[in-house]
């Protein structure tokens, strides 16, 4: 059996640090914190998610709460800045031909849009959009949701099957315009990594 993954004990709370990849896993967040890497994508991180939660109920110790945390693209937030997520929604779900609300998994028991707990006073929410696609310029039009990332609504979901509750953190990395592929994704995860390293300090 694989060791659970490690949980941070802070004000008596058990928490567990969720994140997609390395490139956003800078040095500020590398002297605080030891996050679940569960790649790039929805699936993969349902799978991962899935499994170290599983591992850590096996164990006895599953979390409080779990905090997903990285780089989002966005038309309406502030470049550089980092947001809580104050809900999250599944882009790619679409049903409407079997009379599904677009964004509802057919017989499963989610809405469109789940809360999240935003703990942080003073951290400005923003409302996030998650799907398999990466998004950049006029494909921005058709998302209600403030930010986009391919993660959180995935690891939510792992986490209601174990009942512990996710909040979110998100940095700006990029957008309104198009994404100038990997270079302009990467252009801001220095700043990022200091800017999510001061919100984690928070909690």
């Amino acid at each position: 059996m694989k060791t659970p993954p490690p949980l941070e004990l802070r004000h008596g709370r058990r928490l567990l640090f969720v994140m997609a990849c390395e490139p956003e896993y800078g040095p500020a967040l590398r002297s605080r914190i030891r996050p679940v890497m569960t790649g790039v994508g929805p699936i993969e991180a349902a799978l991962t998610m899935a499994s170290a939660l599983q591992r850590l109920e096996d164990a006895g110790t599953l979390p409080d709460l779990v905090v997903s945390l990285g780089s989002a693209g966005s038309r309406r937030c502030t470049l550089g800045e980092v947001y809580q997520v104050s809900t999250v929604c599944w882009r790619d779900m679409d049903a409407s031909r079997l009379g599904f609300e677009r964004g509802v998994t057919p017989l499963a028991d989610h809405p469109v849009c789940i809360a999240l707990e935003t703990p942080l006073p003073g951290v400005p929410t923003a409302t996030l959009s998650t799907g398999a696609n990466v998004i950049g310029g006029e494909d921005y039009a058709a998302i209600e949701a403030d930010m986009v990332d391919m993660e959180t609504f995935a690891v939510l979901r792992a986490c209601q099957r174990f009942g512990v509750p996710l909040m979110g953190l998100r940095g700006i990395s990029d957008g309104p315009g198009e994404l100038a592929g990997m270079a302009g994704w990467e252009a801001l995860l220095h700043h990022l990594d200091e800017r999510l390293a001061e919100a984690v300090d928070q909690l």
